[in-house]
């Protein structure tokens, strides 16, 4: 066996962990470089780095059993959607039980990647030491860098109560006795009205456009486990789930929120067992968007106001990665090309994990990614041309336009057992190339063995 490469990875969230677990068991010398001081990334609540949106009461919104990775199942004393501290006690005893939190460098940031003319990196951490390696995997997460509404509201400048972004949210204690507009339709948006409307004076929940909403269950089952089989045409699974959906809990327009302006699948849906519930008891008042923002009320596009002490924007989040040089790397209006939503096709040192979003949980899809990535590090794998994998992401993106209503949450979704099943088929096909290439390493090694030395401080 040649000496293999060296890998850095950046994150050690759940992404991480799982790419970690994936290069520590097939002997790949790599480092995991974690800004906080324990594993876990957005599921740690109160999490030392300040990137997790983790509050109080949150408990997950897909089961238990389409979380867990692959070979380390999730404790069945857990309940079907468990609790935050569930999620990051699971995440803890993972990395325990494949024995790789030694590889962890807590509490070190990176705060430079550099690519070097050979094609390794250099990298520049919090404490100003460098490390070089031969591959960089990212894995920072897409649920930290908050994105705010653009352009801001007319008067939000001059609005004399709170104004915070959903990422900021911790408990609904502060909301208690105080008149509350929550922006937004997606599952935090959902999930913080819920909890403002048992302690906050009035909650009026905002929306831009409409959604659907799911349930958790449904015929005594979590959703997410009532179908499970890959590559069913598009168009039949969701008019067979509109169809559910609208027997089950009704049109979105009967509680008083916006209709959908898209077909059921068209876009991400919204998964909420309570919000329904909790606007048929009066206790939410749907709006539509927010037109504009008097010093103490909320004006609406139909003409309405209220009065307001609070206004949470539920926006979303911009994809980013801090450490590169904008001009090297960026995702303009969220949007990165990667052939399978992991490999730049012209950058055979670069990877990412865990960049993507999935209906389901992206635990199994990062175990995945990591996976691939070990078996492309030894040889195992081999990309197609670079010509050939552009060709399929421009394909990818023409579906994914033909399908999808346009907005910057929807640049990285994928099916998640269409998902798994394409990247079964993708690591097959790669392996014969690979075969055919006489396994050679498509990564050169170069660098120092990981977990050596520090080069030279600046």
């Amino acid at each position: 066996m040649p000496t293999l490469p060296t890998a850095a990875i950046i994150g050690a969230g759940s992404s991480g962990i799982a790419a970690a677990k994936a290069l520590h068991e097939r002997a790949i010398g790599f480092d995991c470089f974690e800004t906080s001081d324990r594993v876990g990334g957005n599921w740690v609540f109160g999490n030392r780095n300040g990137m997790s949106a983790a509050y109080r009461d949150l408990h997950i919104n897909t089961s238990r059993d389409r979380m867990e990775y692959s070979d380390f199942p999730m404790p069945k004393s857990y309940p079907d959607f468990p609790h935050h501290t569930h999620i990051a006690e699971y995440f803890d005893a993972y990395v325990e039980h494949f024995g790789f939190r030694d590889r962890i460098r807590f509490e070190t940031a990176i705060e430079r990647a550099e690519q070097r003319a050979d094609g390794t990196w250099r990298l520049t951490d919090s404490h100003g030491a460098r490390h070089e390696y031969d591959m960089l995997v990212v894995a920072n997460g897409h649920h930290w860098d908050k994105r705010w509404p653009e352009p801001a509201f007319p008067g939000s400048d001059t609005f004399e109560g709170i104004q915070m972004h959903a990422h900021d949210y911790r408990d609904n204690e502060f909301l208690a006795g105080k008149d509350v507009v929550v922006l937004g339709m997606g599952n935090s948006a959902m999930d913080i009205a819920v909890e403002s409307s048992y302690v906050a004076r009035s909650t009026q929940l905002a929306a831009r456009r409409g959604a659907w909403i799911v349930p958790k269950y449904l015929f005594g089952k979590p959703l997410d486990q009532i179908s499970t089989v890959p590559n069913v045409p598009h168009w039949l699974t969701a008019r067979v789930s509109e169809l559910i959906i609208r027997l089950h809990t009704g049109r979105p327009e009967r509680y008083g929120l916006p209709k959908p302006d898209h077909r059921f699948g068209s876009a991400h849906p919204t998964v909420s067992g309570r919000i329904l519930d909790r606007i048929t008891h009066g206790t939410i008042a749907p709006r539509p968007n927010i037109a504009e923002l008097g010093s103490d009320c909320v004006r609406f596009t139909d003409g309405t106001q209220v009065h307001a002490d609070v206004v949470i924007y539920c926006t979303g989040y911009r994809i980013t990665f801090p450490f590169f040089d904008e001009g090297f790397l960026s995702a303009p209006d969220n949007r990165i090309e990667l052939f399978r939503r992991v490999f730049m096709p012209r950058n055979p040192r670069l990877a990412f994990v865990g960049l993507l979003q999935p209906l389901g949980a992206i635990m199994p899809l990062a175990e995945a990614q990591g996976q691939w990535i070990a078996e492309y590090l030894r040889g195992e794998y081999h990309l197609p041309a670079p010509r050939a994998a552009e060709a399929d992401i421009r394909r990818e993106l023409r579906r994914m336009r033909k399908r999808y209503v346009a907005s910057k949450r929807h640049t990285i979704q994928v099916d998640f057992d269409s998902y798994l099943y394409d990247l079964r088929h993708e690591r097959r096909r790669g392996a014969e190339r690979a075969v055919n290439a006489g396994l050679a390493l498509p990564v050169t090694p170069r660098a120092p063995v990981a977990g050596s030395a520090e080069v030279a401080t600046a």
